[in-house]
């Protein structure tokens, strides 16, 4: 299902979040295969990443609003002039990673409602009722069965939760030490070019 989504977005700047005008962004979603026992998602779930790309002209990453699937924000990371081998390879592991959290999250968040409202209804069905009452509000169960079914699913998912941890922080890892060598070159760079400048005002 197509739907044109006018929203503000954001950009980072200085440490900062800034705001930027709202802006016409055709969002879909990726979702991938879900996890072998979870089931396929329903077909109006199936959405493709935005292709939407920030003007040249910008010198932001670019933040939008967040996937209703991952409930996670899309980031668009600015590509900057004359980029470097090691800058390209840090600007695609920090895509690649975002687009493999939101996958994740998306399957996990997904799994996770489809489970709930199975564990839902063969509750009331056990309790001889039906998922919605006689004016057709949907029943609810109390907090102390429902706690059952957050701690069942933690114990099912704890593996996959425990790998997840465990890539997320060998990504991020790789990520800072990126960003710490661009920084090192980058600093190297104007310094370079400070000195230089000065020896040939010296030397005129």
């Amino acid at each position: 299902m197509e739907w044109l989504l006018r929203t503000p977005l954001w950009f980072w700047q200085d440490g900062t979040v800034q705001s930027a005008r709202p802006i016409s962004l055709r969002r879909f979603y990726s979702v991938a295969q879900s996890f072998p026992g979870v089931g396929k998602l329903q077909d109006t779930d199936r959405k493709v990443r935005s292709p939407f790309r920030p003007p040249v002209s910008s010198t932001h990453d670019w933040i939008g609003p967040p996937n209703p699937l991952s409930n996670l924000r899309p980031i668009v990371y600015h590509i900057p002039e004359n980029e470097s081998d090691l800058q390209k390879r840090l600007r695609h592991l920090r895509q690649e990673t975002e687009n493999w959290n939101d996958d994740f999250w998306t399957k996990q968040n997904f799994s996770f409602r489809k489970e709930k409202e199975e564990f839902i209804i063969s509750q009331l069905k056990a309790e001889g009722l039906t998922p919605r009452d006689e004016e057709g509000r949907r029943r609810s169960l109390d907090s102390e069965v429902m706690a059952m079914f957050y701690k069942g699913f933690l114990d099912t998912n704890r593996v996959r939760h425990s790998s997840y941890n465990n890539e997320w922080y060998r990504r991020n890892f790789t990520i800072t030490m990126l960003m710490a060598r661009v920084a090192l070159r980058n600093i190297w760079r104007t310094v370079t070019k400070r000195n230089n400048k000065n020896n040939s005002t010296s030397t005129t």
